[in-house]
């Protein structure tokens, strides 16, 4: 008897498991499961049945589920920050966007070498598909992140402090994000438990961010220095005394200067391409003259650092100048780090498969090493 293999792909019904957290309005990029069906035929040719599962015990055949990108339009341009999810349900180095464990050997000259020159770098604990990374496919990633000060997170899921304090090294420490307004008590208590049980202790905090755009999306800008300031309590009561402070755009902090004496320096996303009138080449420039606007909203007795910069490798135009590309990146990238790159944090480690495109089709698309 002949067999035929024949993939057929189904947009899923069923939701994944409902997350802890919803960091973002967006909705997560629907899965869709692709089924194998075997048909058999006769030795004429005819099929004699169509089946998705072993026919007998002298035939086998297997029905295969995979998680495929099938985005769905975004509402505005902020990424999506998936759920909390359940630590153990972790997928195996052969589902990981990075499995191999190699410290960084960027080549002179390349995105990744540039990027290196900056402070930081941003980070998220997610395989392609969403799921929480193992702590080996962390392991693996931190390795080739040795270059940078700080790795900033958004939010204690997936046990990523652990798994990053665990593996860093004795020059790098973690800028902690909490993301949720709604559960601030509880992230905390998730940080403190994963910073009390590291070898480092709040030594391996560089800083705490609470919220990150939160005025940019719309929460009152009173809502959010309140929860700065009942954060900053409650941090203290669990052992960190270190600097704490909210993230937002330059245009949040000009229209609400409680900000600025909210936050103990100044913590800013600022990217170039979604100016829109922007050359990839002067982007070094743009940032100089967005930390300019701060100084004249803030005042100068506080430190301004930009948490997240750098530019997109696919999607659409934006504006005149913001054209995605991986020659723009690099372009970008040099010119930021080339002007400011003591005062930076790079976007992205990773393309970001497991968020909604958006509506420019950008927001996967931010990675400087390859997935």
């Amino acid at each position: 008897m002949l067999a035929r293999t024949v993939l057929y792909t189904l947009l899923a019904t069923a939701t994944l498991a409902r997350p802890l957290h919803q960091h973002h309005q967006h909705a997560k990029r629907n899965p869709a499961v692709t089924v194998v069906v075997t048909e058999y035929f006769d030795a004429n040719g005819m099929a004699v049945s169509s089946q998705t599962s072993a026919p007998s015990s002298d035939a086998s055949v297997s029905v295969t589920y995979t998680v495929a990108s099938a985005p769905v339009s975004g509402a505005s341009r902020e990424p999506y920050y998936p759920s909390s999810l359940d630590t153990s349900a972790t997928e195996s180095a052969s589902g990981s966007s990075s499995s191999s464990a190699a410290s960084s050997t960027a080549s002179a000259g390349s995105v990744e070498a540039y990027a290196e020159k900056s402070k930081g770098i941003t980070y998220s604990p997610y395989t392609d598909s969403g799921s929480c990374k193992s702590e080996s496919q962390v392991a693996s990633d931190i390795a080739k992140l040795s270059a940078y000060e700080i790795i900033r997170v958004y939010a204690p899921d997936c046990s990523c402090i652990t798994n990053i304090m665990a593996n860093m090294g004795s020059n790098q420490k973690i800028f902690a994000g909490l993301y949720n307004i709604n559960s601030l008590t509880d992230d905390i208590a998730t940080l403190a438990q994963q910073v009390e049980a590291s070898s480092q202790g709040w030594d391996g905090i560089y800083a705490v961010a609470i919220g990150n755009e939160w005025v940019q999306n719309g929460e009152s800008a009173s809502n959010v220095v309140n929860a700065v300031s009942s954060g900053r309590s409650t941090l203290s009561s669990k052992g960190w005394t270190g600097k704490v402070v909210t993230v937002d755009t330059v245009g949040a902090y000009q229209d609400n200067e409680s900000l600025c004496e909210a936050s103990d320096f100044i913590a800013v996303n600022a990217h170039p391409y979604w100016d829109g009138n922007v050359k990839p080449e002067d982007s070094g420039s743009f940032l100089e003259s967005q930390i300019s606007l701060l100084k004249s909203t803030c005042g100068s007795d506080k430190s301004i650092l930009i948490c997240e910069t750098g530019w997109p490798t696919q999607g659409d135009t934006y504006g005149s100048e913001g054209v995605p590309s991986t020659a723009n990146q690099l372009t970008a990238i040099k010119s930021i780090t080339e002007s400011l790159a003591d005062q930076v944090i790079m976007f992205t480690t990773y393309n970001d498969y497991w968020k909604d495109a958006g509506s420019y089709g950008v927001e996967q698309y931010w990675g400087i090493y390859p997935n």
